[in-house]
């Protein structure tokens, strides 16, 4: 599960980074966006966040999350809330970075 982008395929032009979960992946394209595929819960699916995700620079994949640090500093996580897909509760603190 995962590995299967025919979905997103379309989207996936200009690829400069790809970034794996357990069962997901996310690729920042070159215009600083990114494109999410594989098991929803766990990452595949950016959807709550999509509209956050502009400019990443740089991203990582967890067990059944992500984080995105995009070019103003700011973080953007999405997955499992357990395995640190929800970052509300500390958001504040990244602006401290």
């Amino acid at each position: 599960m995962g590995g299967d982008s025919a979905a997103v395929q379309h989207q996936l032009k200009n690829v400069q980074q790809v970034h794996g979960a357990d069962k997901a992946f996310a690729a920042i394209l070159e215009d600083g966006s990114v494109v999410t595929w594989g098991h929803p819960a766990w990452g595949g699916d950016s959807s709550a966040v999509q509209h956050k995700l502009k400019n990443v620079k740089h991203l990582k994949g967890g067990y059944h999350a992500f984080v995105a640090i995009l070019a103003n500093g700011a973080v953007v996580t999405w997955g499992e809330p357990d395995s640190g897909g929800d970052s509300s509760q500390v958001q504040e603190q990244f602006l401290s970075l």
